[in-house]
């Protein structure tokens, strides 16, 4: 597929450096010269200078035969009037802008057929904001992903000592709980991806992902760790776009507190939220935690625009004796490097926005992808098409299928019926399979997998 990513940023180096390596033709148009010349040393695609929005760039970058535009510059209004310039003069077919103003996501229609000809509007903030509302919702979570307008969750957890099925083999999970449906989709062992069979023994550190019905969650994790009280105090250390979205999305159930170091914004947030509470101060500044009784808060939320001041700050709130410490993290080696460490949860805006991405670009009928593991894994979301004759998944059993090294389907979704997948599931047309991929090199099997043969009309 022939793509233009206009902007060379965090996000738009990210976008990047996932399609490059699937075989798309990529071109990334940016105004900074050393960014391009960046990406340009690390991987096979074209860069070009220039303004993304100005249509002789767009027509050098090769608007003409593209396929997808995908704008993430810092700029909204760049974004939407590239968006613009593509149809209006190439007629683009897939066109997906960055928005990250709330002021033009509160008005969905600017972006309808007969105005702003964007396809899809992507808000990282608001992707990370429901990223981290999820962790939240969940305690003792790493990653929550819903599949099926919610009807299935994939969670990641690791196991700790004393987990009834610590030490025992996967088989044994339904034993200990034969009425709840779950399976577990993968299995990470110091960073070794392990593919689960029965006699598979689960062990303590391990990062387990499971897949199972959201009101099930609670059980299946109570086999692997010890379950952790509901969350009540939270403190959010940035009170930018999305540390103002979390604390107005959590302070009718929660006890927020927001710390902001610039006092004009202070002031805007103040009258923004109702009930929080609103300080004036360095979330780094151990003498501000100890007095705001950072040892009794559940979660410490580090979200400011600084990677290092996210990272020190949600390292000190652990120290000082918070439950739970999470940090934004914009640099990837970063992610890798802290994820181990005393910070339970690294979180990455890109992760969280690549896969609302990515199933863009998927062939096949895929409607939803996640990135997990800092982009090293996948989760799909396929519609099965056609007949037995047609396809390679209709009409046959979860074990009859020649799934990739690495794949495994862990449900099948089925109108509202969620049925957790066995090895003689049968899949049926139109059924939405949720599989998990430990590798994402081998997403290109997976769609050709789910594509229908010529004989399908």
């Amino acid at each position: 597929m022939k793509i233009l990513i206009l902007g060379a940023g965090q996000v738009g180096s990210s976008v990047a450096a996932n399609l490059v390596s699937e075989a798309n033709d990529i071109t990334v148009v940016d105004t900074d010269a050393g960014r391009l010349r960046e990406l340009a040393d690390r991987f096979d695609l074209r860069t070009l200078q220039g303004h993304g929005a100005h249509p002789d760039v767009l027509m050098r970058a090769g608007g003409e035969d593209a396929e997808m535009i995908i704008a993430v510059t810092n700029s909204d209004e760049t974004n939407m009037v590239a968006c613009q310039v593509a149809y209006t003069l190439f007629h683009t077919p897939t066109k997906i802008a960055r928005v990250r103003a709330q002021g033009f996501l509160d008005h969905p229609k600017l972006f309808d057929g007969d105005a702003l000809p964007i396809d899809v509007c992507i808000s990282p903030e608001q992707l990370v904001t429901d990223y981290i509302l999820r962790l939240i919702e969940n305690p003792g979570t790493l990653q929550v992903t819903d599949f099926a307008g919610g009807r299935v969750r994939l969670v990641a957890v690791r196991a700790y000592y004393g987990g009834p099925l610590v030490g025992h083999e996967l088989r044994t999970l339904h034993d200990h709980m034969p009425l709840v449906e779950a399976r577990v989709a993968a299995i990470y062992r110091q960073d070794r991806a392990m593919q689960p069979e029965g006699d598979t023994v689960i062990e303590a550190d391990d990062e387990v992902f499971f897949v199972a019905a959201p009101r099930h969650i609670r059980a299946v994790m109570s086999e692997l760790r010890r379950l952790e009280k509901p969350y009540k105090r939270l403190i959010f250390a940035g009170g930018g776009n999305i540390g103002t979205r979390l604390a107005k999305a959590t302070e009718r159930d929660y006890r927020v507190k927001v710390i902001e170091k610039d006092l004009e914004r202070c002031k805007q947030i103040a009258e923004l939220l109702e009930r929080s509470i609103v300080l004036h101060g360095d979330a780094a500044d151990e003498e501000l935690l100890l007095e705001e009784s950072i040892e009794d808060t559940d979660v410490f939320c580090a979200i400011t625009n600084d990677d290092e001041a996210n990272i020190l700050s949600a390292m000190l709130a652990k120290r000082l004796g918070a439950r739970k410490a999470m940090a934004l993290i914009n640099r990837s080696a970063y992610v890798d490097l802290v994820q181990s460490g005393p910070i339970d949860v690294a979180i990455s805006p890109q992760q969280a926005t690549i896969g609302t991405l990515l199933k863009h670009v998927r062939r096949g009928d895929v409607v939803f992808v996640q990135s997990l593991r800092r982009g090293a894994a996948e989760a799909l979301e396929a519609i099965a098409h056609g007949d037995a004759n047609s396809s390679k998944v209709v009409g046959r059993a979860i074990g009859e299928i020649k799934l990739p090294k690495g794949a495994s389907i862990g449900a099948i979704v089925r109108g509202d019926e969620v049925i957790i997948a066995h090895h003689d599931s049968v899949i049926a047309s139109g059924d939405h399979v949720i599989l998990f991929l430990q590798e994402k090199a081998r997403v290109p099997e997976i769609e050709r997998l789910f594509q229908v043969g010529v004989t399908f009309f």
